[in-house]
């Protein structure tokens, strides 16, 4: 009997020993198979990032190279006209297809004075509207508000042509700009911008359309950023007994200064490059009057009107040329607004 215990428990202790290495050699190949997937996780997450980062750099020189593609192809179509004009061509008023003499000095000063005209009016107006949406405007009214706002960013700009052509340029003319002639037109100095008859259609008027246009992008830019301001800064000042002015001014604008500056730059670059909408509302006059009511010519406009029937190498190479002009106007006013955020961010980075 005692030898049948003692050889009971000799299996037992046996048998035990196998389980424990059966168990270890079990938990060594789990902690394998989970080593390796761990591995392989790791290599292809690394091989997606290496994928993402090639990827995204392609598409960064894909971009930049179809800018300097279009940047030569203006170079080399406009060519022949800045070789029998060179500089001249900025500063001539000249455009005579007949004779082949041209100049973009009037388009030029067209495309500046509508884009200044709509920044005039728009920023002031679209930040009013951001302010209200986002500190005054009661609760129900904010969703429908930002709405109409998208709907007309969404609206396209040949729309807002032809409304301006038969409907706004026909009561401005009516009604807006026999008042302001009476009122402002006897002005020393500002007078001799708001003199002559009352047309509708004009410089000033194409200035408003515009405004018109660029204040959903710029005011949707602004409230996006009044609403990032941490509410606890704007409590904190209305606790001490700040006024909402006092706010927007010492809280808000200092907090989203270099994104309001972003929204007014893409504001003014949409000016700049507008076409239909200015080709309906600003007379197309290859002229420069001292009066804003008297129609002018922007080069969007002038491209959109003579580029079909250009004739002859001069009169197409001009064109070219002043896609050009408009081209590098965009770029410089970018470029300056770019250098004036990183301004910003630096003065911003000392004070802290």
């Amino acid at each position: 009997m005692t030898c049948d215990l003692y050889s009971n428990f000799t299996s037992a202790m046996e048998y035990g020993a196998t389980g424990h290495l059966a168990n270890q050699d079990t938990r060594m190949k789990t902690e394998e198979t989970l080593e390796n997937a761990t591995n392989t996780s790791i290599q292809r997450g690394v091989f997606l990032d290496k994928l993402f980062y090639h990827g995204t750099r392609i598409f960064a020189w894909v971009v930049l190279t179809v800018i300097v593609a279009i940047l030569v192809s203006l170079f080399l179509g406009a060519t022949p006209a800045l070789r029998k004009f060179g500089l001249g061509f900025l500063v001539s008023t000249a455009w005579n297809p007949v004779t082949e003499d041209f100049g973009a000095f009037v388009s030029i000063y067209g495309t500046l004075v509508t884009s200044a005209i709509a920044m005039l009016v728009g920023v002031p107006v679209s930040f009013g509207i951001a302010l209200f949406i986002t500190e005054l405007c009661p609760v129900f009214l904010k969703r429908p508000i930002g709405i109409a706002i998208e709907l007309l960013a969404a609206i396209p700009s040949i729309i807002y042509g032809m409304w301006g052509l038969f409907v706004f340029a026909p009561l401005f003319g009516d009604y807006i700009q026999p008042w302001v002639s009476d009122n402002l037109g006897n002005v020393p100095l500002v007078g001799a911008l708001f003199s002559g008859p009352p047309l509708g259609i004009g410089v000033l008027t194409a200035g408003i359309i515009l405004a018109i246009m660029v204040i959903p992008f710029m005011s949707a830019v602004m409230r996006d950023m009044f609403e990032v301001v941490p509410p606890l800064l704007k409590e904190s000042a209305y606790g001490i007994g700040a006024t909402t002015w006092e706010v927007v001014r010492h809280v808000v604008l200092p907090y989203t200064k270099i994104g309001v500056v972003g929204g007014i730059m893409l504001g003014l670059g949409r000016a700049l490059g507008e076409t239909m909408a200015v080709t309906f509302v600003i007379g197309n006059a290859n002229r420069i009057h001292a009066s804003l009511f008297m129609p002018g010519n922007t080069i969007s406009s002038s491209l959109a009107n003579q580029f079909t029937e250009a004739v002859g190498e001069m009169y197409t190479s001009s064109l070219i040329a002043l896609g050009l002009i408009l081209f590098l106007i965009t770029f410089v006013v970018l470029a300056a607004a770019k250098l004036l955020l990183f301004r910003i961010a630096g003065r911003e980075g000392r004070r802290g």
